[in-house]
């Protein structure tokens, strides 16, 4: 079964609010793993168990840092991907645009 995947990084009790090392964290781990992945809003996609398993390499790497809330999503009727659900977005807003002006 093919994932995507968006997990938000949200510290918990910490001094500084900031999520920046929490996130570069995280992109060490998924560099690692070969999926794709986004990191404005830190999506990936793939196989449901190689998500999942990385999304868990994720969690146990920031873990001691704060706290990790994941959102996943599967489609029964076709294959998503995280540049699909992009382009359906930029679809939607281009038709916003008044003809003849560009984004």
């Amino acid at each position: 079964m093919h994932a995507t995947a968006d997990f938000c990084l949200v510290p918990m009790g910490t001094a500084d609010p900031s999520v920046s090392k929490y996130i570069a964290e995280c992109q060490r781990v998924l560099q690692k793993s070969g999926l794709k992945y986004e990191v404005n809003g830190t999506g990936v996609e793939g196989e449901y168990s190689a998500v999942m398993k990385v999304i868990e390499e994720c969690h146990e790497a920031v873990h001691a840092m704060g706290c990790v809330h994941i959102r996943i999503g599967t489609r029964v009727d076709k294959q998503g991907s995280l540049q699909a659900k992009i382009d359906s977005v930029k679809e939607l807003l281009s038709k916003d645009q008044p003809a003849g002006t560009q984004q």
